[in-house]
């Protein structure tokens, strides 16, 4: 097995189209055709469906798909490792984080990191908790900042714990203040995130600890958008402590029966070492927080 033909297989596995996959490989069908024959010889499976002009993944395939991507990340973060050793002049960091913590303390560290390596490029992947750790795992994210769950990060990832945070119920400056006991939650109207959000399954599962299903007016939001439905009245939402500086639509009440808190990570995978741009970024982000004066409700893990 070559790394060119899990290129080729990515390709068309990707495409579902031979001659698709061979313009994006940049190479003539027939070689493709040919090195994914011998990669099917070699692993004794065909790897895709060739019915009626139509391509699609057999059950070998599918269970190549996600190792091939890993693989050749891997040959990536390899490569931008070595190019690295220069002195970080040039290189790439894939760094995944939660909406949250894009508009809470993010832009402020990406600056930072920024100035001082500037020949390294930043990718960031916005997203829930469950949707980076899966991207850390497969290979697609070098960092993630990720929610702790109580029963503790997967078990493929590196976490390190860095902040903790206090969640508050957000209500519309212009109205009643949201509840300050849990119980209080459950004659309220609430605005709730979409599946994927850790604040979501946090806000779920403490409800019905206390007994109870919220009462949802809108459900499915991203960060912003619950923002703004909260200020617009149409409910109230659970929200971490760093979204609501600045916000004068909104007026913020602390959960005191019983607290409610979450634990910020820095993670990455296990298995493969931190490349040198992230290990940097540790660095960065921990020197950042050290030296800020952080929002009410967030503390330092030290």
């Amino acid at each position: 097995m070559t790394l060119q033909q899990l290129v080729y297989f990515l390709a068309v596995a990707e495409t579902r189209n031979f001659t698709r996959a061979a313009q994006r490989a940049h190479v003539a069908q027939p070689s493709l055709s040919k090195q994914i024959q011998t990669l099917e010889t070699e692993l004794g499976a065909a790897l895709f469906s060739r019915a009626r002009g139509h391509v699609g993944l057999t059950a070998a395939g599918e269970a190549l798909l996600p190792i091939a991507k890993r693989i050749l990340s891997d040959v990536d973060a390899a490569r931008l490792e070595v190019g690295e050793l220069v002195g970080l002049r040039a290189g790439r960091l894939r760094l995944g984080a939660t909406p949250s913590l894009c508009v809470g303390i993010l832009p402020d560290v990406l600056r930072r990191f920024h100035d001082t390596y500037p020949g390294i490029q930043l990718v960031v992947q916005e997203s829930g908790s469950r949707d980076l750790t899966r991207a850390l795992t497969g290979g697609e994210l070098d960092l993630a900042l990720i929610i702790v769950p109580p029963q503790g990060a997967d078990a493929a990832l590196t976490a390190t714990p860095i902040l903790r945070e206090r969640l508050m119920v957000a209500s519309a400056a212009g109205g009643p203040p949201g509840p300050s006991r849990l119980s209080g939650l459950r004659d309220t109207q609430m605005v709730m995130f979409r599946d994927g959000y850790d604040l979501r399954e946090t806000t779920l599962q403490a409800c019905r600890r206390a007994g109870f299903e919220p009462r949802l007016a809108v459900a499915g939001g991203e960060m912003d958008a619950v923002l703004r439905f909260v200020e617009a009245g149409l409910g109230v939402a659970v929200v971490p402590s760093m979204v609501l500086p600045d916000r004068t639509g909104l007026r913020a009440t602390a959960v005191t029966a019983p607290a409610l808190r979450r634990t910020i990570a820095l993670a990455h995978r296990t298995d493969v070492p931190p490349t040198t741009a992230a290990r940097a970024f540790r660095t960065v982000l921990l020197d950042h927080l050290s030296g800020v004066e952080l929002p009410d409700g967030v503390g330092l893990i030290r």
